[in-house]
């Protein structure tokens, strides 16, 4: 635990290497504009995509989406222009920021601002590189205390070959799919086609391993696939194709409780604009009328309360500790179909999630808060 006699001392980590590294600033933004600072030190670590950590500005606005933005060229980015190039220490039991490059020689490591002790890291990546496993691995070698999901979890829910194969072993219903490896695709694309003619027109064609929307292609007929699997590829040379499933899109977070349980909040609805093939990149953070959400979700009580234990199940099935999103359809005959997790959701304050617990009565700050205390609170090491 940390030192009592001081404030946690908060690593907020955002940017990263994935295709969603702009969307990890804006969650930043949202996040450090929450925190307390009256019961918090905060620190913000930058990581550019290739990947070197830097203590940046740790002003909420320097990271918030720019008025007027309309592409992801847009979106803010982490550099590592007039930053300090920091590491943090993996020694089990000690965590500090120190300089990544100090001065040769042997003497003492000079004391710049921003490096000192951690007490824990809310690490806010989405995508590859952050999301899935491997910042959380390399937390836990240093028994470092962090925000989410650990690593099986982290992994299982950004994959969604192994998130959809772990769900159906549960026994929660999921979209059939088709699992797409680099080599299956190399040695007998025609193989692969047919497999996937099987589970019908229309079908969504997406890399495993990504977020956000990148890769996605809605495919209509068997000419287009080939295209959007070369698409879905170079994100990730893992293909999922499923099969369109016709309903609702609602979502439902997950919130762990100080008491070891986990609470789902009420659902919301997103209700795509006319004319978009599905809820895709620019229609989640950069037209504004791409899509509406809509929280609560205006459903039958038995239906929200489906909605709500099938998040928590799912929550339960991968393993997930914090937080989590989960994603499904509502079809017309009342059935959940369960689309994917994400253990860490968009945390912008007009992201579904903290909307979602908004309406269930825990604002944006108050959420922030429980997060943290949930990750000091938990032990280290195998749990």
């Amino acid at each position: 635990m940390p030192d009592q006699t001081r404030k946690p001392r908060v690593a907020v980590v955002f940017g990263g290497r994935s295709g969603e590294h702009g969307i990890s600033c804006v969650t930043a933004s949202g996040v450090l504009a929450a925190i307390d600072r009256d019961a918090y030190e905060v620190v913000a670590i930058g990581i550019t995509r290739s990947g070197a950590w830097t203590l940046v500005d740790d002003d909420p606005a320097r990271w918030g989406l720019p008025p007027g933005a309309a592409g992801a060229g847009d979106l803010p980015e982490v550099t590592a222009d007039g930053g300090v190039a920091v590491a943090l220490t993996a020694g089990t039991g000690v965590h500090e920021l120190v300089p990544a490059n100090p001065a040769p020689g042997g003497g003492e490591i000079a004391r710049v601002s921003g490096v000192g002790p951690v007490d824990v890291v809310m690490p806010l990546l989405h995508g590859p590189y952050g999301e899935d496993g491997t910042l959380q691995g390399f937390l836990e070698l240093g028994d470092t205390r962090y925000v989410g999901s650990g690593v099986l979890a982290s992994a299982a829910g950004m994959d969604k070959h192994t998130m959809k194969t772990l769900l159906a072993a549960a026994g929660i219903d999921v979209a059939p799919w088709v699992f797409v490896t680099d080599r299956s695709w190399r040695a007998d694309p025609g193989a692969v086609a047919a497999q996937v003619a099987a589970l019908g027109w229309p079908v969504f064609v997406k890399p495993s391993r990504a977020g956000s929307s990148l890769g996605i292609t809605r495919v209509e007929e068997p000419e287009q696939l080939a295209a959007a699997i070369e698409a879905a590829r170079e994100h990730d040379p893992r293909v999922v194709v499923e099969a369109a499933v016709a309903g609702r899109e609602v979502e439902c977070g997950v919130l762990g409780e100080l008491d070891g349980g986990a609470s789902a909040s009420v659902p919301g609805e997103v209700v795509v604009a006319p004319g978009r093939a599905f809820y895709d990149f620019e229609a989640k953070y950069l037209d504004a009328g791409g899509a509406s959400l809509v929280c609560p979700a205006e459903l039958a009580e038995e239906v929200t309360q489906r909605v709500r234990a099938g998040a928590l199940a799912v929550f339960d099935a991968i393993g997930c500790e914090g937080l989590a999103r989960v994603d499904a359809f509502v079809t017309g005959d009342g059935r959940v179909v369960v689309n994917e997790v994400n253990t860490m959701p968009g945390f912008t304050p007009s992201s579904m999630y903290p909307r979602m617990w908004a309406a269930s009565g825990v604002d944006y700050p108050a959420l922030v808060d429980r997060l943290l205390r949930l990750a000091l609170a938990r032990p280290v090491g195998l749990r």
